[in-house]
C-alpha cells in the first residue's frame, strides 16, 4: 500500500487552538497513520481552523461553524481516502 495523502490543518494560533489541531492531528494518525503521507500544521490568523485532504477542504470553521467534531472529521477524511 502507498501512503501518498496529505492531510493539512490551518489553525489561529493567536486564538490558542493549538490543542484542538493537536489532538485532532494525534487522532488523525492513529486512524489513518499507514496511509498518509504526512500532515501538515500550518499557524495562522483570523480565527481559521480547516482541515483539507489532498488540498481538498473537508472542514471549515467559517463554513461549517465551530471545530466540529473529532469523529465527523475522521468520517470526511476516511470519505476522502476511499476516493
Amino acid at each position: 500500500m502507498t501512503a501518498g495523502h496529505k492531510v493539512k490543518i490551518t489553525y489561529c494560533a493567536d486564538c490558542g487552538y493549538e490543542p484542538q489541531t493537536l489532538d485532532l492531528a494525534k487522532a488523525l494518525m492513529l486512524e489513518f497513520g499507514a496511509r498518509l503521507s504526512g500532515i501538515e500544521l500550518i499557524p495562522w490568523e483570523g480565527g481559521t481552523f480547516e482541515v483539507s485532504v489532498d488540498g481538498e477542504l473537508i472542514h471549515s470553521m467559517a463554513r461549517n461553524g465551530g471545530f466540529g467534531e473529532s469523529a465527523a472529521i475522521k468520517d470526511a477524511v476516511r470519505a476522502r481516502l476511499a476516493t
